[in-house]
């Protein structure tokens, strides 16, 4: 018989220690070998219980979820942690650090810190573990850590943004990356290294709730040369700047005139969708003027898309194996004949720039 997966359950309320132990047990093929209160909690019970998948809380007491999962990486950097945060402003932004810190995921909770209804969102915690321990990439995991620290104890210092320097151009060509589970920390090694004068528009399709796009698109801004922004109705899209697609949404772009449409059709497993927008981009640009990429995630959005692009003339890229923490999306467009250039994370920056350029 195969052994069950275990799960270690962290939260400093009870109601939700209970709840999340109740919706855990429905599946036979995991077990809750234990819970914790708080972070500190934490990182004692994961020495203790030796759990396959942690699901950790944010703000707790004695010692918030953020800092436990440091520790707990440092010490079991094979171990995914699942964070489990709420979907305020706040809640999101430590969320998407704790992501670039090495975190596997997220789940939403859908009413705030302590959820009664967190049960809605119990299909996708269940089908989350399994993909942690299944599918969780820990080599890329460990590796990106090491590159995040590398980048900070040789402060590298992004140069101050040039909003003018390629403002009132044309679009010349356009960037479409496709990307869901693992990329808000896959994206933080892409976007930072594109630079501000790049000839191209870059439009960003992460798979995200409604309610967390608004303030990563200001993380990754933050963090980048070119202006990125979550893209809205009627945006003119310009080279050198980033569009994030809203969480909801269906992003495409109208023909010649480059304003960007949000539709709430069609109705996809994913909204945004990978493919919609890059076909999409397609129907409005010709196909050699369109670089499409497509990274970490589960399932199979964007790889048909990829191949249309490929096929039309365009420059397609896809995440490496070795990098990726779901190596889903970028295989299905590899097994399919839509990538022409396979990279790890850490190189697709200077591909992009390279296949603008050409």
């Amino acid at each position: 018989m195969k052994e069950k997966i275990k799960v270690l359950i962290v939260d400093d309320s009870a109601l939700m220690r209970k709840a999340l132990k109740e919706i855990v047990s429905t599946d036979s093929s995991l077990e809750v070998v234990g819970t914790a209160r708080d972070g500190q909690d934490a990182i004692k019970k994961v020495n203790e219980l030796n759990p396959d998948v942690v699901t950790m809380d944010i703000n707790m007491p004695v010692m918030d979820g953020l800092t436990s999962m440091q520790y707990i990486l440092s010490e079991h950097p094979e171990m995914p942690v699942l964070m489990v945060s709420s979907i305020t402003a706040e809640g999101a932004l430590t969320t998407f650090e704790a992501l670039e810190l090495g975190a596997f995921d997220y789940v939403a909770k859908p009413s705030g810190t302590v959820s009664s209804n967190i049960y809605i969102v119990g299909k996708e915690i269940i089908q989350k573990i399994k993909l942690a321990y299944e599918s969780f990439n820990k080599k890329s995991i460990k590796g990106r850590i090491a590159r995040r620290n590398k980048a900070v104890t040789e402060k590298r210092v992004i140069p101050i943004k040039k909003p003018d320097s390629v403002e009132g151009k044309k679009t010349s060509k356009i960037v479409v990356i496709g990307i869901s589970t693992g990329g808000p920390g896959t994206l933080m090694e892409v976007l930072p290294m594109l630079p501000e004068d790049l000839g191209a528009a870059v439009i960003i399709i992460q798979h995200m709730p409604p309610s967390f796009t608004a303030s990563f698109a200001v993380r990754l801004n933050a963090a980048s040369r070119i202006s990125i922004k979550e893209a809205q109705a009627g945006d003119v899209i310009e080279n050198g700047k980033g569009y994030l697609a809203p969480g909801g949404y269906q992003l495409g772009v109208r023909k010649e005139s480059g304003i960007i449409r949000l539709s709430s059709t069609p109705k996809t497993i994913f909204m945004p969708s990978v493919n919609v927008t890059m076909e999409a981009i397609l129907n409005a640009y010709e196909g050699k003027n369109i670089i499409g990429v497509l990274m970490t995630g589960m399932g199979d959005d964007g790889a048909d898309a990829m191949v249309k692009i490929r096929k039309a003339g365009g420059i397609t890229i896809a995440e490496d194996e070795s990098t990726a923490v779901v190596f889903g999306m970028p295989r299905e467009a590899i097994e399919r004949g839509g990538a022409e250039i396979v990279l790890p994370s850490y190189k697709i920056a200077n591909a992009i720039i390279k296949a603008v350029e050409n």
